[in-house]
């Protein structure tokens, strides 16, 4: 997920717990019906109440590399019992941070947020644990995963020895202190594609997630230098910002048929950046003027790949307080309504819990209710499904009370989540 500028999510928890505001009463209340009167098992299905979970950099769990397994999955098994205390009913869980894996891959190494050495088997599979003890706790697992990036450095040396990025250096570029798979080469496509749907093939996920990473983030005066790709596969295109959005549908597509073939039931659903263009760039594009516009910058026509019903559902991060004058979420959340409306394709919004008391927010995140009021707004957008919270840590920090105010005024019933 992005964290830079307007776009950025804090790498810094919170110290609150939450707080007695999950009994007090808020804007907008409104309870899912149970049929029967019975147990979780008569609940009907509602919305989506997710909350990702972040492994990169161990940002959400595990809290630091190198635990024991016992004390990862005790921290696992928290997250999830949070989840559910909260009446949430998915957790968004990334099982691919950095091209390597939190299961036994065949493709790629184990991750090094697990024992802080990539490649060494953390003595148990995370991703089985996680998928069982979600489903007994009745918690959709929807499996994040992250397509091209390969590394949070430039070092090749630094990675796995048995790493794909090493046995394959010319599938690799730098760009910004990073690195990255190429996605204008069509065997990238495919591997990352097959590494990917091995946790589809092996485990029940609920979903396969992507973020907002696709081509990379700009980074001001330097160039992503793709030009032997370009040279070999672009001839038939315009130009190489069209080339690159074509290698990226085809990514989306493909994988969505793939998922099909694989396993019937699991969705596809994708994360994306909420500008996808601005009005005065396009006139099917937002009213708002965000530095970052997805199409323009990532190659990545989150509109098209709703439009065509390549996707299951898409879960644009609206990052953005109401009213803001640059990219309002009133007005994004309208569009995304909008674009999605007769398509078949689910909406969730993604929310920035992690604004939420954060000093170094404008003053509507400082107020406990600025969250509640998203959801209060979406209710009048029938389009919306749900909601996924950024992330697991500070849903348990809960620093100003703002999950406890959402909980307390929204989710004041278990639903299971729609399907």
């Amino acid at each position: 997920m992005r964290r830079t500028g307007m776009t950025r999510r804090s790498l810094v928890a919170g110290a609150a717990g939450l707080v007695a505001a999950m009994t007090t009463g808020g804007d907008a209340v409104a309870s899912p019906v149970r049929q029967g009167g019975g147990g979780e098992d008569r609940l009907v299905r509602g919305e989506l109440r997710g909350v990702w979970i972040a492994t990169v950099a161990n940002l959400d769990w595990p809290s630091k590399k190198g635990l024991t397994a016992a004390a990862q999955e005790a921290e696992l098994i928290a997250h999830l019992d949070r989840a559910v205390r909260l009446r949430l009913n998915a957790v968004v869980l990334q099982v691919r941070p950095t091209a390597d894996a939190l299961w036994p891959s065949p493709y790629e190494p184990w991750a090094d947020c697990l024992t802080g050495v990539q490649g060494k088997d953390p003595g148990w599979d995370p991703l089985a644990t996680a998928v069982r003890e979600a489903h007994d706790r009745g918690l959709e697992l929807h499996a994040w995963f992250n397509p091209y990036r390969v590394a949070n450095h430039t070092d090749p040396a630094r990675l796995s020895a048995s790493h794909p990025a090493r046995r394959n250096p010319d599938w690799v570029l730098p760009y910004g202190g990073k690195l990255y798979y190429n996605p204008g080469l069509p065997e990238v496509r495919r591997f990352v594609q097959d590494a990917m749907l091995d946790a589809v093939r092996r485990y029940e996920i609920d979903a396969v997630h992507w973020d907002d990473y696709f081509y990379p983030y700009p980074v001001a005066g330097e160039a992503f230098k793709d030009d032997a790709a370009y040279e070999r596969y672009g001839g038939g295109f315009p130009d190489r910002a069209a080339w690159r959005r074509d290698n990226v549908d085809r990514l989306v597509r493909e994988m969505g048929e793939r998922i099909r073939e694989t396993r019937q039931g699991v969705r596809f659903g994708i994360s994306p950046f909420a500008v996808w263009r601005n009005k005065a760039t396009d006139p099917l594009g937002s009213d708002t003027r965000a530095g970052v516009e997805t199409y323009d910058d990532l190659h990545a026509d989150t509109r098209k790949w709703v439009k065509e019903g390549w996707i299951d559902y898409i879960c644009p991060q609206i990052y953005w307080h109401i009213g803001l004058a640059t990219a309002d979420y009133a007005k994004v959340l309208a569009w995304w309504a909008a674009t999605v409306r007769g398509t078949g394709v689910g909406l969730y919004v993604g929310e920035a819990l992690y604004k939420a008391g954060d000093p170094a927010q404008p003053a509507p995140w400082q107020d406990p209710a600025e969250l509640s009021r998203h959801l209060t707004l979406a209710r009048d957008h029938e389009e919306v499904g749900g909601h996924i919270f950024f992330s697991a840590k500070h849903v348990a920090a809960d620093r100003i009370g703002a999950m406890a105010r959402v909980v307390a005024d929204h989710y004041q019933d278990r639903v299971r989540a729609p399907r």
